[in-house]
């Protein structure tokens, strides 16, 4: 696949991933191989993104802000990059438990926090 991305990486879940996602964060990302990528609307508020070619998750884009969460396993270095928060944990598969001490928000929270900030869902 020739997606290539290139941002300076902060952390992970620094972006407002919504639904499930591991995110790796930085300054003005540069997407390059677009003609490989499939964009789907997924919902009113939101917009998700695979590799055309393996059907690979790439990112989740929030409409409202247009901040896109990358999917961490893109990047090399996501496994020295320490969890800042982990949100829709109620949503979450039972396989799928991180370890450590950090914020934990369920899908309830996260849209109340959202709501609060000014973001509609209706």
């Amino acid at each position: 696949m020739a997606l290539g991305l290139q941002t300076e990486t902060k952390s992970a879940g620094d972006i407002l991933p919504i639904i499930k996602y591991s995110a790796q964060s930085g300054d003005n990302p540069e997407v390059t191989g677009t003609n490989e990528i499939t964009e789907f609307r997924s919902s009113e508020w939101a917009e998700r993104a695979f590799c055309s070619k393996c059907g690979s998750n790439l990112w989740f884009r929030f409409l409202p802000t247009g901040n896109r969460s990358f999917s961490a396993g893109l990047f090399d270095a996501a496994a020295t990059h320490g969890i800042e928060k982990e949100i829709f944990v109620d949503e979450r598969a039972d396989w799928c438990r991180i370890e450590g001490d950090h914020p934990r928000r369920t899908g309830e929270e996260v849209i109340a926090e959202a709501r609060t900030a000014g973001f509609s869902f209706d």
